[in-house]
């Protein structure tokens, strides 16, 4: 029941963690900046200045916004394109896991045996971690890129200095999730096998101690009660009745 629990738990963690990294990629803000505002009339100057995956946008104070699509594949920023590759790379990895962990939950009446459905979740944890890490870089690697612009030591002031907006914190959330859910799930498979493995040693050691000891027969010793002295003094002197030697004698 505890097992279940924990793999259930696991399995919405993760799953809310791929949700919200999935999210992030069409959401718009994930750098932003606000200018105007001052000397004068704010309600005409202001306007906002953000950026996603896909286009450079900005927006006045009468809710109109242009936008600038990005250009073709190859003409786009590499750290975008990075960014782009490694947050699909988690999706799909995510996608699947998913489903791995689905059916290889104890709850759930698919995924054959109990040492298969094991080894199913562990499959899906794998790729829940992997997949996690993979969502982590991509952000990780987009907000150095905008800390690295935004803190540059520059005199052009045509540079426009972005900040972080609201998808990279959500994406960040998702990944540690993501990752959460993957290490619950290991965790009910190891804790799992380590007490069978431990039983498995102890039996074989058990077993191979009891084959020692059944291999060793006791000889007890003869009773010299039944022989006489005489018998006794004709095999110390030797079997033909000869005598040994001093040296050859054992006291």
């Amino acid at each position: 029941m505890r097992k279940s629990l924990i793999q259930v738990f696991g399995f919405l963690i993760s799953t809310l963690g791929w949700v919200f990294i999935s999210c992030t990629t069409a959401m718009d803000y994930w750098k932003v900046i606000y200018v105007g505002g001052k000397g004068g009339n704010w309600m005409i100057k202001a306007s906002w200045y953000w950026s996603n995956l896909w286009r450079d946008c900005v927006t006045d104070t009468t809710s109109v916004t242009s936008c600038r699509d990005y250009d073709i594949l190859w003409a786009v920023t590499p750290y975008v394109q990075g960014v782009r590759g490694l947050l699909m790379i988690g999706m799909t990895l995510g996608f699947v896991a998913a489903v791995l962990c689905f059916i290889g939950m104890d709850c759930t009446y698919i995924g054959g045996r109990e040492k298969a459905k094991d080894k199913t979740l562990l499959v899906g944890a794998m790729f829940h971690l992997v997949g996690g890490l993979s969502a982590c870089a991509a952000y990780c690697l987009y907000t150095s890129k905008v800390i690295s612009v935004a803190f540059a030591p520059t005199a052009d002031r045509s540079i426009i200095r972005y900040g972080i907006g609201t998808p990279i914190l959500l994406g960040f959330v998702g990944s540690f999730f993501t990752i959460l859910g993957s290490i619950l799930y290991a965790v009910t498979v190891i804790s799992k096998r380590m007490p069978s493995a431990f039983t498995q040693r102890s039996m074989t050691g058990h077993k191979s101690s009891k084959r020692l000891y059944s291999s060793v027969h006791y000889t007890p010793p003869r009773d010299l009660s039944r022989y006489s002295a005489s018998h006794i003094s004709k095999i110390s002197n030797g079997k033909n009745g000869e005598k040994i030697s001093a040296k050859d004698t054992f006291v």
